[in-house]
């Protein structure tokens, strides 16, 4: 469907429209203060005029079929009122009402009958449950409050809100971005959020997009729509909500309860270089940051400040949210003693304070910034009021000369930043966007939007190119009737060494003497498990014995294990056992593959053992890996230490697991029709040159498409 009816309209048709205090007066009356030169048609049948404007009983009595029809009713009435635009031929609708989908299963009913209306008369619609689209380069809206003065409205952010009260939030500061198009909508019926996103990749007005989601619809033109963007330079800014993990779906691994929605999705924007925030404040600091004529091309922040106390706080803040502030170098810091005298710290927040020459030593503190290769953007931070009740008035500017100097002998990206959020001087502001740059807020907001930033403009590695290998395939174990769920520890192995994953020496026995079998080629002490396809998690019924140390300890463990399994009800029919060596060194780690029902195949990594859905300490990526995600992948995890040398334990063999992970995400691609989980739980990491090995794993295939 062509959105530009909706988004910026030609003629405009009110239904519902009085005089009255309400959406209908609001949006005439902002029709005329935004400056809109097109038609505009109240609808209701107990008028003559409305704002001074002729007023129509009926759609159907216009004078021309409208580009957009908004209905300012209730929802009784709406039904037949839409079939009279579709009649009518209108192009598009904006539906204001809410207690449709979002109340439940009746609500749900009527909004699909509205929706198929819609549909069959090629009207793309916004809301139901909305507050409308405010479009101000374009001079038009069906926004439902009122436009009081347009001066700083427009400006190049696009808006796209599926909640109202967040598109009120975000508009009701406009003071360093203005907008090009704000879209509030709704319940997305019939027009998704990515029909809007779409529209403002293509809108040359627009420069970022900013996006409030609690659901996301049509996922894989939605991960598309971010391609596009990111390929255009156009940041999309993503605050999703609703981060409770899915519960709805049957999970058999312990990747899939680890790789819940959320991470799922952060993983999704990162990989398709969108800015992931968790709050208004993070959002609007990210749109500031847009505003300059520059933008942060890599990561790297110089923060430049006239206070030790303010600089520790910086640090502080930096250091937890794992935002780069690169230190001094000696070559750097000698340069900036020699001017500013001893510098405390390690130069990063830099405390210019020195000898107390402010106007000599802050602009050679940017001199040494500007300069530094490992410096992607410079922040000085300053707090001056509004009100003015405190300090010289002559300060006030003499911060913004002092940056626009500075900005102006660099290629670098020059902020003004107060240590928190949404406070600024007005004339400060003004006079930063006069030279193109920008206002920015709060230690943790304002430093983490320019950080947010770099990430984004920083160019992705290239697909890992697969390894090539191609053993036994998921799809030839699934050939049994009824077909296989899971893939039992022994036949998972088989699988996964064939992809050139190590595992563990083993053997699959039926019987007690084929265990012993079994055990004299492996040799004491050894592992005993049941096995089956029907009992994908063997600890929690007390099936594994471990460390057996002799033939009558085997034989001890083998009769209660298959005790055990007769008291299973029922039984397993395939029930047999794995004898297997007993691999006491290493550490353990995890790693798996998890299938999200709307973005695919994802590769988990963290600490492994019984602890890992407590501790949840796991990194993620979306596959297929970039190059080197593997890697980063160990570095992002908090217990990534325990993998180094600790207390004369030498270091594991973090190569063996970097071709692991590797090899698990080469398994995953070739298998991805069929597969859905993995779970390699533990792997046990041994010393620097032995390599790892895989002690335990389950896979999980994809259940049957229904007919």
């Amino acid at each position: 469907m062509q959105l530009d009816p909706l988004v910026k309209p030609r003629s405009v048709a009110i239904v519902g429209a009085t005089d009255r205090i309400g959406p209908g007066r609001s949006v005439i009356e902002s029709l005329g203060a935004i400056g809109f030169t097109g038609a505009i048609y109240p609808v209701n049948p107990k008028y003559q005029t409305v704002r001074n404007l002729v007023c129509y009983p009926s759609l159907t009595d216009l004078p021309e079929a409208p580009d957009v029809v908004v209905f300012s009713i209730r929802k009784p009435l709406l039904l037949e009122q839409v079939r009279l635009a579709a009649k009518r031929g209108a192009r598009s609708a904006v539906i204001y009402d809410a207690g449709f989908a979002e109340l439940g299963e009746e609500g749900a009913r009527q909004q699909a009958e509205i929706a198929g209306l819609c549909r069959e008369a090629g009207m793309p619609m916004c809301g139901p449950n909305c507050m409308g689209i405010l479009n101000p380069t374009a001079r038009a809206t069906t926004y439902k409050q009122t436009v009081m003065d347009t001066t700083g409205l427009a400006g190049n952010v696009g808006i796209v809100s599926q909640s109202g009260s967040v598109c009120i939030a975000l508009l009701s500061d406009l003071r360093r971005y203005g907008i090009s198009l704000s879209v509030s909508a709704g319940n997305e019926a019939v027009t998704p959020t990515v029909d809007y996103l779409e529209y403002l990749i293509d809108d040359s007005a627009t420069k970022v997009i900013a996006t409030f989601t609690e659901t996301v619809r049509e996922a894989e033109r939605y991960v598309a729509a971010l391609d596009c963007a990111a390929a255009v330079g156009k940041p999309v800014v993503v605050l999703k909500v609703g981060r409770v993990e899915r519960t709805q779906r049957a999970i058999t691994s312990h990747t899939g309860g680890l790789a819940g929605e959320s991470r799922v999705f952060s993983e999704v924007l990162r990989a398709h270089r969108a800015i992931e925030v968790s709050d208004l404040d993070e959002m609007a600091e990210v749109l500031a940051v847009c505003q300059g004529e520059r933008w942060p091309r890599a990561r790297g922040i110089s923060v430049i400040t006239g206070s030790g106390g303010l600089a520790e706080m910086i640090l502080d803040n930096a250091t937890a949210a794992g935002l780069d502030l690169p230190p001094l170098s000696s070559a750097e810091r000698a340069e900036a003693e020699r001017v500013i005298g001893r510098i405390t710290g390690d130069g990063n927040p830099f405390d210019a304070w020195g000898n107390g020459n402010y106007a000599v030593n802050l602009p050679h503190a940017m001199s040494v910034a500007r300069d530094s290769g490992r410096i992607a953007a410079i922040v000085y931070c300053a707090d001056t009021g509004n009100e003015g009740q405190l300090g010289h008035p002559g300060r006030v500017l003499e911060n913004v000369n002092m940056l626009v100097e500075s900005a102006r002998r660099s290629h670098k990206p020059h902020y003004l930043m107060s240590s928190r959020p949404g406070v600024m001087n007005l004339q400060q502001a003004k006079a930063l966007r006069e030279a193109g740059l920008v206002q920015i807020g709060g230690t943790r907001q304002g430093l983490g939007a320019i950080d947010r930033v770099g990430r984004c403009m920083t160019g992705q590695k290239p697909v890992r190119p697969s390894a090539n290998r191609f053993g036994l395939q998921l799809a030839d174990l699934l050939t049994a009737r009824p077909p296989r769920r899971t893939i039992n520890e022994h036949d998972s192995k088989r699988l996964l060494w064939t992809f050139g994953i190590p595992v563990a020496r083993e053997f699959r026995v039926v019987t007690m003497a084929e265990a012993k079998d079994a055990a004299r080629e492996l040799g004491y002490p050894i592992v005993l498990k049941a096995l089956s396809d029907e009992i994908p998690h063997k600890t929690e019924l007390d099936l594994v014995a471990v460390g057996l140390k002799n033939s009558d300890e085997l034989v001890h463990a083998f009769a209660q294990l298959s005790e055990r399994l007769d008291q299973l009800d029922p039984p397993p029919k395939d029930r047999a056992f794995l004898v297997q060596e007993l691999v006491a060194d290493g550490i353990e780690i995890f790693a798996g593959v998890s299938r999200d029902p709307d973005f695919g195949l994802s590769l988990a990594f963290g600490m492994g053992g019984t602890a890992v859905e407590i501790t949840r300490d796991f990194a993620l990526r979306m596959l297929p890996l970039r190059e080197g995600d593997a890697e980063a992948m160990i570095g992002e995890t908090r217990g990534r230490a325990m993998l180094g040398a600790v207390r004369g334990r030498p270091a594991a063999d973090v190569k063996s697991i970097i071709a692991c992970l590797e090899a698990l995400a080469d398994f995953a691609q070739v298998n991805a029709d069929v597969l859905d989980e993995v779970d390699l739980n533990p792997i046990k990491a041994l010393p620097e040159g032995c390599g790892c090995v895989v002690v335990d794993a389950l896979i999980a295939a994809r259940a049957p498409a229904r007919a």
